[in-house]
């Protein structure tokens, strides 16, 4: 009996990352195509084309594609497989379902997901969460977003947005640009990393570069950095709050570099959070690191094989 693989495939902003599975969700093979500023349709190429070279890869190890699953940045909607994706041009409402069903084997299967969701899904399937029904990927990097599983399924809102907790309110004072990206996002995220230090200096610093002077002994540095904690751990004692998750997992490219300060994280958040609900929770690091989306993505798919 010929043996069988999935296609987890992950679009980010700049690039868009692919793998094969087999049937016990080992990885088995990798690629990666960038982006370089295309738009549209042309980026639904890419993905057609990463998928197509992906197929040819499952034909020279003898496995049979029966599905792919896909994690997209920005929202995806369920009920009419359309995909707003703010960071791709032509992607404001974009039929990416059925682009691929139009220029794909309709044989295999296809499954699409907001990329936290699959985070999330990632790491019950074969990472820090396997065994949890009640868990939240908390992924920090460029932007701010939030996984939530409860009891066992992914929460999703009436027009599935749950999770987009770069919108958390976590000031007293409103300031103009939370229009465009949120409260959190815009203290905390990468971004926010990078804008709050360049408030204070009149160099154009990137997040990566703010953890370096940090590491240093920058008091601007320290000083942001310090802030960013009070952010993340306000954040997560909303979440615990509302949630009383088993864990809460940090990940993300800023998770990476603030790792080290999730004793930090968690001390600030016990101060906010729900006493019992706090003592309950562990904070983890993703064990899938990058890779998360990839496997999230794929566990969209993984049962089709057995049927």
């Amino acid at each position: 009996m010929e043996q069988t693989a999935i296609l987890g495939i992950d679009l980010g902003g700049t690039k868009i990352s692919g793998a094969i599975f087999n049937s016990s969700g080992i990885r088995l093979s990798k690629e990666k195509i960038l982006i370089h500023q295309r738009q549209g349709e042309q980026v639904a190429g890419l993905i057609v084309n990463l998928i197509s070279v992906l197929q040819e890869r499952c034909k020279d190890l003898g496995l049979m594609l029966t599905g792919i699953g896909i994690a997209v940045p920005g929202i995806y909607y369920q009920q009419t497989g359309t995909v707003w994706a703010p960071n791709i041009p032509g992607w404001e409402s974009f039929a990416l379902f059925q682009h691929l069903r139009e220029n794909m084997d309709p044989e295999i299967k296809v499954a699409i997901d907001n990329d936290r969701a699959c985070y999330i899904l990632g790491e019950t399937w074969k990472g820090a969460a396997v065994g949890c029904k009640h868990a939240i990927f908390m992924a920090v990097g460029t932007g701010i977003g939030a996984g939530i599983l409860v009891n066992g399924s992914i929460l999703r809102g009436q027009s599935d947005i749950a999770g987009a907790i770069g919108w958390m309110a976590l000031t007293d004072h409103f300031m103009p640009p939370y229009n465009h990206h949120g409260c959190f996002e815009h203290h905390a995220s990468g971004n926010g990393i990078a804008w709050v230090a360049n408030e204070h200096t009149k160099q154009k610093l990137t997040a990566e570069e703010v953890f370096e002077l940090h590491a240093q002994g920058d008091p601007m540095a320290v000083s942001v950095i310090e802030q960013a904690i009070i952010y993340w751990g306000k954040a997560t004692a909303n979440l615990v709050s509302l949630f009383n998750p088993e864990i809460i997992i940090f990940g993300g490219g800023v998770f990476g570099p603030a790792l080290e300060f999730l004793p930090e994280i968690y001390q600030e958040a016990t101060r906010w959070a729900q006493p019992v609900s706090i003592k309950e929770v562990q904070f983890l690091k993703s064990s899938l690191g990058s890779e998360a989306g990839l496997y999230g993505a794929a566990s969209l798919v993984k049962d089709y094989t057995n049927r």
